[in-house]
C-alpha cells in the first residue's frame, strides 16, 4: 500500500520544524500521532462510503443511554473560528 502523507493546514510537514511564525515545533512523536489519526480517519471515511449502499454497516453512531446532566449546557466550539480570533488578537498586541 502507498505511504500516506501527513497534511496539516494544507502543507506537508517534513519532520520537526524550526520555530517560525507560529512558534510550533513538530517532534517525531507528534508527526506519528498525526499520521495515526489521519490514517484512522481515512478508514472511518472509507467505511462510511461503503456503508452508503448497504443495509448493514461497519460504522455505528454511539449515543449514551443516560446522558451526563452536567453536559446539558455544553455548546460545541468551532476550533477554526477560535484559532482565527486568537491569531487576530495576537496581531493586535
Amino acid at each position: 500500500s502507498p505511504v500516506s502523507r501527513v497534511v496539516y493546514n494544507g502543507k506537508r510537514s517534513g519532520g520537526p520544524r524550526s520555530p517560525g511564525a507560529g512558534n510550533e515545533i513538530f517532534t517525531p512523536a507528534h508527526e506519528e500521532n498525526v499520521r495515526f489519526i489521519y490514517e484512522a480517519w481515512q478508514c472511518v471515511e472509507r467505511d462510511l462510503r461503503s456503508q452508503m449502499g448497504s443495509e448493514r454497516g461497519l460504522v455505528e453512531e454511539y449515543v449514551e443511554k443516560m446522558p451526563n446532566p452536567s453536559l446539558k449546557a455544553f455548546k460545541p466550539v468551532d476550533l477554526g473560528d477560535l484559532k482565527r480570533r486568537n491569531t487576530q488578537d495576537a496581531k493586535k498586541s
